[in-house]
């Protein structure tokens, strides 16, 4: 691709992005956007973005990392625990009283944890629940390692021991997780902002995504995400992620940071 014709700045920077990686940055906060872009730029050496924009149709390598980088993909199995908490002990009761199978969305799962997560705090608290889970993401290099369904210690240190035990293998190679969980769980690629979503999910959760949005894509998405669930569904965000101001979404309140569809 030839770059002559952009100026050196971020507009233009991410104008240039976007066809080559399908995420389109306005969406996001440009101070805090930019301040991690400069930061990965300088890290490997690069001081204008036109170099940068060069390196990275070049180097493979920089580009999978660059992309990383921007989509934050940082999560482990069962974080926040007290959410957890709440999640097994009033909001999947409340799901399963009413509906089953039900039909489960991680949105941003990142490398899995999340809907792994969620598959078995159901399995272990309600055995005989029928359920499905959706996991999506951006990143086509988490949902290989989510795919595979192999782990790092550091990915385990809100997970209970015994469930630890219960559901992983332990090899030289890492935590693998057993195709008991797996079954429940497939994963797709998917671009929140720009693609459509399914319909008839009872419960959706998408925590730590939205942090570095706009607030013109943060209501974008919660509507999108209020439109996938029914009436009663459920829509479980971050702890940074409080719809105060949306009143307009068609969701109220039953805890923190869980909110159902009227």
């Amino acid at each position: 691709m030839s770059y002559a014709s952009i100026s050196n700045t971020y507009e233009e920077f991410i104008k240039a992005f976007h066809p080559k990686s399908g995420l389109d940055l306005k969406f996001y906060k440009q101070n805090q956007m930019q301040r991690r872009i400069l930061s990965f730029m300088n890290s490997h050496g690069h001081q204008t973005y036109l170099t940068f924009l060069k390196a990275l149709d070049v180097d493979l390598i920089l580009y999978d990392a660059f992309f990383k980088h921007l989509t934050i993909n940082v999560s482990q199995f069962f974080r926040d625990p007290n959410q957890w908490k709440t999640l097994r002990e009033t909001i999947l009761p409340l799901l399963l009283k009413s509906k089953t199978p039900l039909k489960l969305w991680s949105a941003g799962c990142s490398c899995g944890q999340e809907p792994y997560s969620l598959a078995m705090t159901i399995m272990d608290h309600f055995p005989s629940a029928r359920f499905t889970i959706l996991g999506t993401d951006i990143d086509a290099n988490v949902l290989t390692q989510a795919k595979s369904g192999l782990y790092k210690q550091n990915d385990f240190a809100s997970t209970p021991p015994e469930v630890l035990q219960k559901y992983f293998t332990l090899s030289d190679k890492g935590y693998q997780i057993k195709d008991v969980v797996k079954q429940h769980v497939t994963f797709q690629h998917q671009n929140l902002l720009l693609d459509r979503f399914q319909s008839g999910f009872d419960f959706i959760v998408c925590r730590n995504v939205v942090i570095y949005f706009t607030d013109e894509a943060k209501e974008m998405l919660y509507k999108k995400f209020t439109a996938s669930l029914p009436s009663g569904g459920i829509l479980f965000t971050g702890s940074t992620e409080h719809l105060f101001g949306m009143n307009n979404l068609g969701l109220k309140p039953i805890s923190s940071f869980f909110y159902q569809k009227l």
